[in-house]
């Protein structure tokens, strides 16, 4: 392969890794695009079952990922779009 042909590889290489890299971030929501953590969490611990709070994360996919324990001592995992605050099914 000459220099040119293997500079010509690696700048096409490169713009498609780029685009990919840009459509795949375009398609992941940020946390600050929907209700802050603080208001989630505020409506998850106005439940009349809320305990305590175990965990909350952020996943990539546009939604908040929380498990908390219930009054009864009950484990409960639920999952909170950010844009919308209502409970949703992923993964």
């Amino acid at each position: 392969m000459s220099k040119r042909m293997a500079i010509l590889a690696l700048g096409i290489w490169a713009g498609l890794t780029a685009a990919a890299y840009s459509q795949d971030t375009k398609n992941n929501p940020k946390p600050e695009a929907g209700k802050k953590p603080s208001v989630v969490l505020s409506e998850i611990e106005s439940r009349p079952d809320f305990a305590r709070l175990d965990s909350m994360s952020w996943k990539d996919k546009g939604y908040y990922e929380i498990e908390y324990r219930t009054t009864d001592k009950a484990r409960v995992e639920i999952n909170i779009d950010a844009s919308s605050g209502v409970a949703v099914d992923q993964d």
